[in-house]
């Protein structure tokens, strides 16, 4: 029954949220709720929720002062030269556009992050998507799925979470991976350019169809002056936009956050924002502190030297107050998705009956059924709930048919660039909600390529003998 309702849960979130019927915040508080009270355990709710709550309050932290940390480095002009070297890269070229995201996104995810790695790509990205007029579905999904690929590095957290489940070194689990992982990200990049050339045609056509729009309407507008007497217009209406002959800029407030002369700018603390942005990111690395903890001092310090009149500093929290609440909220809406999955066992039953369901002589192929598990099980759970629920009892099982726990664990990285977009990642949140696009539009766009992905890793890891 808990396995039914388990499943049953998922599927009614992800149907209400890609159709729209709810939000995500409601969602994922609303519908775990009801199915706590279907298991008989709505007496145990509160302290379920609790629980998720607790777990994941750290995150929130990290999350929120993250943002605000970014968010002041973009206001005092940290990523300009970023964002102008890609433009220059892209030339406002959407096929160029596209590929740079992917590029963009997994040189940032180097630090292991897959939060900072969004803001930063967003806050690069963005602007020129919105002033070509791309999708910016594009954009999350190509951005979510290179993150997938490099969250395998082994301070990014599933390849740690690996090895200390099964008592395996991470190198020895990361190292032989890494050819089948360069094929993901080449596929991912791939994708990206085919992806590209689609916007390319696409905007290509609205072009001309704006095009052949506008000279109707013009053509229509002059007769209909000349028959009222005069044959002139001082203005005209050029595709539904009445004003000057020569028209206006409409993407200035798009473009804002990369206006030269922002009151923002601290061009003298250039440097000094620069090291510390590096200084922090090694820190992560390293794990000198707890990243909930870099933030939060990173956030002051970074407040503190550039903005040292209280009311700026006032000014830049609430200029990111949005993104912070938003992205919060949403974690903590998670938190009661994720307490009441595991607080009555749903999870747990949802995993030992896919395991149960594995034919026996699929044995001595445990990695292969482990790699192609990973996809559904990594996006329907937390990385904690299947590398320390899951793959253990699939490693015992592939043991006892000669698979070695090194493949097991080689196989169990695969279904990470599904997993990024996973709801319950509070890193997607940060995705979506910075690129405004609903999570739902998000999922329906990304699932298909992402498992694609996944596959190609495996299918690569297989050919070149690592699983």
């Amino acid at each position: 029954m808990l396995t039914i309702l388990g499943f049953a849960m998922i599927a009614t979130f992800l149907v209400l949220i890609m159709t729209k019927k709810m939000s995500p915040i409601a969602a994922l508080v609303l519908i775990p709720a009801l199915f706590c009270v279907a298991a008989g355990k709505g007496a145990h709710l509160g302290d379920y929720v609790i629980d998720g709550v607790t777990g994941l309050a750290p995150t929130a932290a990290m999350l929120m002062f993250a943002i605000v940390y970014f968010g002041v480095m973009i206001d005092v002009g940290l990523f300009d030269p970023v964002v102008r070297g890609i433009l220059r890269f892209c030339k406002a070229d959407p096929m160029r556009v596209v590929v740079g995201t992917a590029a963009l996104a997994a040189i940032v995810s180097l630090d292991g992050d897959g939060s900072t790695t969004f803001m930063i790509t967003v806050s690069a990205m963005y602007p020129l998507y919105k002033r070509l007029g791309m999708s910016l579905v594009v954009m999350t999904g190509v951005a979510a799925m290179a993150n997938g690929v490099m969250n395998t590095v082994p301070w990014g957290g599933p390849t740690a979470r690996a090895a200390t489940a099964l008592k395996l070194d991470a190198a020895d689990i990361f190292v032989p991976m890494i050819p089948a992982l360069l094929v993901g990200l080449l596929g991912v990049l791939g994708l990206a350019y085919v992806l590209g050339l689609r916007e390319r045609r696409r905007l290509g056509a609205l072009r001309i169809a704006d095009e052949e729009s506008a000279e109707t309407k013009e053509t229509v507008l002059v007769g209909a002056g000349a028959g009222a007497g005069g044959g002139r217009l001082g203005k005209r209406s050029v595709g539904g936009v009445t004003g000057e002959a020569d028209g206006g800029d409409d993407d200035g407030d798009l473009l804002k956050g990369l206006d030269p002369n922002r009151p923002t700018l601290r061009p003298r603390l250039y440097w000094f924002n620069a090291l510390l942005t590096g200084a922090l990111i090694t820190a992560m690395i390293l794990e000198l502190l707890p990243i909930p903890v870099l933030f939060l001092l990173g956030a002051a310090l970074a407040l503190s030297v550039n903005y040292p009149r209280l009311p700026d500093q006032k000014a830049r929290i609430a200029a990111h107050a949005d993104n912070v609440l938003n992205v919060s909220g949403m974690v903590f809406a998670a938190a009661v998705f994720t307490g009441v999955l595991q607080g009555t066992g749903m999870i747990d039953s949802m995993a030992g009956r896919l395991v149960d369901t594995v034919p026996e002589g699929l044995g001595p192929h445990m990695a292969l059924v482990t790699g192609v598990l990973s996809l559904p099980l990594t996006y329907f759970m937390s990385n904690d709930g299947f590398y320390f629920g899951v793959l253990p009892v699939l490693a015992e099982a592939g043991a006892a048919h000669g698979v070695t726990p090194l493949e097991m664990a080689r196989a169990s990285l695969v279904g990470q660039p599904l997993h990024m977009s996973s709801p319950l990642v509070p890193a997607v949140y940060v995705l979506v909600g910075m690129a405004r696009v609903e999570f739902g539009d998000h999922t329906r766009f990304v699932v298909k390529w992402a498992a694609l992905t996944c596959l190609l890793i495996l299918t690569a890891g297989i050919l070149f003998g690592t699983i």
